[in-house]
């Protein structure tokens, strides 16, 4: 199963795209396949290499082609790919006329690295959900898998039983000791207190061998690698309303 996620960024500043492989460098998920810094060479390396290209970062404000063009460009190829477009002005024409191109995300420059992170690894997610017809399961199972948590364990089954369930139900913290280890428990015929080890388990695998960059991706503030390792009810409840959020549209 793919894990990475490939990014191709076009910005007319070369000290910006820099910065940004510099910082994606060593991401264990994001590869940053390419950066180009005009609009011919980006829609050029488009067509040449779609089938390396998850996400394209991109100003519309570009040399020899503006953005308005790629995305026109691509369009009219058929060639779909998640955009997210980073920009330092408010046209609102000219982002109405890019939202219907289908773009993902508006980023306002100057940029936030860790922001534009959280940005990728959504539409990334998001786009698996529409691909594999928004499989919950599947999704689940990438992101345990990505936050270092080995198939084979009890635990992993647990935790992705509990955020379907919390995910679906839509239910509370409290809720998940009270009826989600009761459920976990009758149905592989074990008891709660033996799901809730598993759990505990499986966090804490994750937590020494996960990718810190993807946890901090996805569990943002609650994340603190000077602190406690999260609650069973934390971790399942974070990952399943991470489940929300890449199935809705957000713009920044």
């Amino acid at each position: 199963m793919k894990t990475n996620v490939n990014v191709l960024v076009i910005d007319s500043n070369a000290s910006l795209t820099k910065d940004i492989e510099k910082y994606f460098r060593s991401h264990e998920v994001i590869k940053v396949v390419a950066c180009k810094n005009d609009g011919e060479e980006g829609l050029d390396y488009i067509l040449n290499n779609d089938n390396n290209i998850d996400v394209i970062v991109m100003d519309l404000i570009l040399p020899r082609l503006d953005g308005l063009y790629i995305l026109s460009e691509l369009e009219k190829r058929e060639i779909k790919k998640n955009i997210i477009i980073t920009t330092s002005f408010k046209e609102e024409n000219i982002l109405e006329e890019a939202n219907s191109y289908g773009v993902d995300y508006y980023m306002l420059k100057p940029l936030n690295f860790l922001s534009l992170e959280k940005r990728i690894l959504n539409v990334n997610f998001k786009a698996n959900s529409q691909n594999k017809l928004f499989n919950q399961e599947a999704i689940v199972t990438d992101m345990l898998h990505n936050l270092g948590i080995p198939s084979h364990i009890r635990g992993y089954q647990f935790i992705k039983d509990g955020v379907l369930m919390v995910y679906k139900e839509k239910n509370s913290i409290a809720y998940i000791t009270k009826d989600i280890y009761p459920q976990i428990a009758h149905k592989y015929h074990t008891t709660p207190t033996r799901v809730e080890r598993a759990i505990r388990h499986a966090i804490e695998i994750s937590w020494n061998r996960g990718d810190i960059n993807l946890m901090e991706s996805i569990f943002g503030n609650s994340l603190n690698v000077n602190r406690d390792k999260p609650t069973n009810a934390e971790y399942i409840t974070t990952l399943a309303d991470r489940l929300k959020v890449d199935n809705n549209l957000v713009y920044n």
